[in-house]
């Protein structure tokens, strides 16, 4: 059997012990947890009626984030993932109810792959696509994903550690008060070289719009 060193951020992502801490801690202090900045609520008027802080508060669309773990279809996680436990594993959240992410990742052979979903729940729409905006800025160089949510980003970026390359999209969606987040990335050791962008991105993008229909539809596991 032939040997092979693994660069040192790709060898922390397989240890699951690692992974999840490093993953849990990226995903709560990263640009895609950016605390949502609440919807100021007006005056009322002396001639309003009272009900209508309560009608605002009903317009949310979404109250709660979404099993994740449940989010995408079986082909298609074996289809992105290949050898991934398909039942996932959800990173510890402060808050279930507002912020919850699954990850799959698995080395097949010399071939990683990892994929992470996760749902936000904002407090309104506008509070959804500010957060949107501070995200999609900080992560430049990507383009629109249409067809999917309210607004819809992706970007794809290559990194190269100790000759390894690693190819990692990212997919960020806002469905009226929630946002959706997808990263997904891989690698060869065996060549050393990373998937295509294209492979990447599309792979990142079916697993967002699969995320945002669960979403929509309140699916649970």
């Amino acid at each position: 059997m032939r040997t092979f060193s693994l660069p040192l951020a790709l060898t922390a992502r397989i240890s699951p012990v690692v992974v999840l801490a490093a993953a849990g801690w990226a995903l709560t202090s990263g640009p895609a947890t950016t605390p949502a900045a609440e919807k100021e609520s007006a005056p009322q008027s002396a001639g309003e009626s009272p009900s209508g802080a309560s009608t605002a508060a009903a317009s949310k669309q979404y109250a709660a984030a979404p099993a994740p773990c449940g989010s995408i279809a079986t082909a298609t996680l074996k289809s992105l993932v290949p050898g991934a436990k398909t039942a996932g594993k959800e990173i510890p959240s402060t808050d279930t109810s507002l912020r919850r992410t699954c990850s799959w990742n698995a080395l097949k052979g010399y071939d990683y792959r990892w994929l992470d979903v996760s749902f936000e729940i904002t407090e309104s729409d506008a509070a959804a696509a500010k957060s949107y905006k501070e995200n999609t800025a900080e992560k430049s160089g990507g383009g629109t994903v249409p067809g999917v949510g309210d607004a819809g980003y992706s970007v794809v970026n290559l990194t190269t550690e100790d000759k390894q390359q690693t190819r990692e999209g990212v997919v960020i969606i806002q469905a009226s008060n929630a946002l959706v987040t997808v990263t997904y990335n891989g690698s060869d050791f065996e060549s050393k070289k990373a998937p295509s962008t294209d492979e990447i991105n599309k792979g990142a993008i079916k697993a967002a719009k699969e995320a945002v229909a669960a979403l929509e539809s309140g699916q649970k596991v």
